[in-house]
């Protein structure tokens, strides 16, 4: 039997009592990318950990829900993940895009509202503006993201980078969300926690567990905190990274990466019976 770590935090704590004792309540939430699967130079080689399907499907009987709270496209993330007509997962549901759309497991559909046209305005510049980078585009449809990592310096790309898309990102109404040696161009509005705190209040949890790994996850993060002011415990996990230390500094509970992650599902799952 796999055993639960300790909190750091007495909030924590008391998130992590909260899920315990009600799990019939609790909200299980997971960023996919560097939480559920590891990070890897080519983002469509992304793949969930292998034991990561097992540990939800486990685990998702014993709660009120799960969803997967991603950047990703939702059919992405759905495919990359393998969430589709696995057994148990039936109330799984993947907020993709931060949460502008929605892939529900019951249904297998994905429901999202119209693009943002600056998206397409901004795709039709970037090749000018990266002319002569060796940083490279992956198109998710409803935003874009500038990647670094595989340049000869990552961390000075992604500087130089910074300042120029923001601007181009800006003048078309959108924002950048920066990420581990990613730039991504997506419109506003939406973000990890306005995501969580929605679909927290659908379902009437009475518990969330909150496991992300880069600075996007930081908004479910301060929803989290802004649950626990209004009477609703909650459990922040840090998927460990030396590239991003803001989670780890703020997080009731660090893991080792999606092994660590895919570890503690299991572990809530054996302890909730």
């Amino acid at each position: 039997m796999s055993t639960l770590p300790t909190s750091a935090t007495k909030a924590g704590q008391y998130g992590l009592d909260a899920l315990l004792a009600q799990p019939g309540k609790a909200l299980i939430a997971l960023d996919f990318d560097g939480t559920l699967a590891p990070i890897v130079a080519d983002p469509e080689q992304a793949r969930a950990h292998p034991q990561a399907l097992g540990a939800l499907a486990a685990l998702a009987p014993k709660v009120a829900a799960i969803a997967v709270i991603t950047g990703r496209p939702a059919d992405v993330a759905v495919r990359n993940g393998g969430f589709a007509n696995v057994p148990g997962l039936g109330h799984l549901v993947v907020l993709g895009h931060y949460g502008a759309e929605r892939w529900d497991a019951r249904s297998g559909e994905v429901t999202a509202p119209a693009p943002h046209p600056g998206v397409d305005a901004v795709r039709a510049e970037l090749p000018g503006l990266l002319e002569g980078s060796d940083a490279w585009v992956e198109d998710k449809g409803r935003a874009v993201a500038v990647h670094t990592r595989r340049a000869a310096d990552p961390q000075a790309a992604f500087e130089a980078l910074r300042e120029p898309l923001t601007a181009l990102a800006t003048r078309h109404g959108l924002i950048v969300e920066p990420g581990r040696m990613v730039l991504e161009l997506r419109p506003p509005g939406m973000d990890k926690g306005v995501a969580l705190i929605d679909h927290a209040r659908e379902i009437g949890a009475g518990s969330v567990l909150y496991a992300g790994d880069d600075l996007g996850d930081l908004p479910a993060y301060a929803a989290v905190d802004t649950l626990r002011t209004t009477g609703t415990p909650g459990l922040l996990v840090c998927s460990g990274s030396d590239e991003v230390t803001e989670l780890r500094e703020r997080a009731d509970v660090v893991v080792d990466g999606p092994e660590g992650v895919v570890d503690l599902l299991t572990a809530l799952a054996d302890r909730m019976g």
